[in-house]
């Protein structure tokens, strides 16, 4: 935490003095620590940052019983939103995916942070291994009852160099993915869930604002072991974008007297690409002129590849906004492609 609070007090000048509107704690098992850490870097962030006042406070949690004790304490610190990696409510499922906790501990922590937290997220996979899309309705069913702000859904992949990836689960074949697909994205849809991003679905209002800034290619901070950071400055007419990375073994960041591993602008070439990446994810898009408040580049540079994905049917017809239609949502690598240099 010491660290972590010198960090914080070091890259004050890489906002220019904007204001923070959201603060995401995430990555591992941040419930680990006590709430007193919390409060005191909450405390540290007001004291060298302008913190709004109602800025959004996430948290990941496990739904362990061990991390529900300090519940209270984590509201207390000042964290107003809970993300909780419930996964499945299966245990078989929980098994298989190695998770410790059981699905009557997740339904424990949903019910303590319901009251507990302003807003809620309640993250569920599916896909899983020996998932029948009937097994896969009822996970979603028993979140949708609790009615969180937020549900994020999305498909188990396999990464490489896991235990997984090592031994590989049987998982659903392609037309049962296709159904638990389609089946949930109603399920949710009829209860009131309208997907904003690929794997996002919220209430009105329910919307993560710090994973809002992420797909609006907007600035952030990063603090902590293998953190990483995209900051936005006008230099003589000129907007230049860097991206900085921190070390991100735990011991070689706390023994480092700079944190930071490495540091780059990115180039003028990759800004389109750059910026699709980004915006693509979300399914209502953003507004054209965003393209260039936030690149410092003309519209006019990539108007002809918007034509063309508009022409192939994967934008929109509008030419106020940058959003993918259904096509260009399904096949989102081929849209993404197009705009690369």
């Amino acid at each position: 935490m010491d660290c972590l609070i010198a960090e914080l007090q070091n890259e004050r000048e890489l906002t220019s003095g904007r204001p923070i509107h959201s603060i995401f704690i995430g990555g591992g098992t941040p419930s680990l620590l006590k709430p007193e850490s919390y409060a005191r870097l909450i405390q540290a962030i007001k004291s060298n940052y302008a913190l709004k006042p109602d800025a959004e406070i996430t948290m990941e949690a496990n739904p362990g019983t061990f991390e529900q004790d300090k519940f209270e304490g984590f509201a207390n610190a000042g964290i107003n939103r809970l993300s909780i990696g419930v996964q499945s409510f299966d245990d078989e499922r929980l098994k298989a995916l190695g998770r410790i906790h059981s699905g009557k501990e997740a339904v424990n922590a949903i019910q303590s942070a319901k009251k507990l937290f302003q807003r809620t997220n309640i993250d569920l996979m599916h896909g899983l291994p020996s998932q029948t899309p009937e097994a896969a309705m009822s996970d979603l069913q028993q979140a949708i009852a609790f009615e969180p702000d937020q549900i994020s859904w999305y498909q188990l992949t396999i990464e490489p160099n896991t235990e997984f990836a090592a031994k590989p689960p049987s998982l659903p074949v392609e037309e049962s993915l296709w159904a638990i697909q389609e089946q949930g994205s109603e399920l949710l849809k009829s209860n009131g869930y309208e997907q904003y991003e690929i794997s996002a679905f919220a209430r009105p209002g329910g919307e993560s604002k710090h994973n809002l800034n992420y797909w609006q290619f907007g600035d952030y901070l990063g603090i902590g072991a293998g953190a990483h950071a995209k900051i936005s400055r006008w230099e003589q007419g000129q907007l230049l974008i860097e991206r900085i990375h921190k070390l991100r073994q735990p011991k070689a960041y706390l023994n480092a007297i700079d944190p930071v591993a490495g540091r780059e602008f990115i180039e003028s070439e990759a800004l389109p690409f750059e910026f699709m990446l980004n915006v693509l994810r979300l399914k209502p898009g953003v507004a054209t002129e965003l393209f260039e408040q936030s690149t410092g580049c003309s519209i006019e540079r990539i108007e002809p590849l918007l034509s063309k994905a508009r022409q192939r049917g994967m934008l929109v017809e509008d030419h106020a906004q940058i959003a993918p239609t259904q096509e260009g949502q399904l096949f989102l690598n081929d849209l993404l492609e197009m705009f690369i240099d």
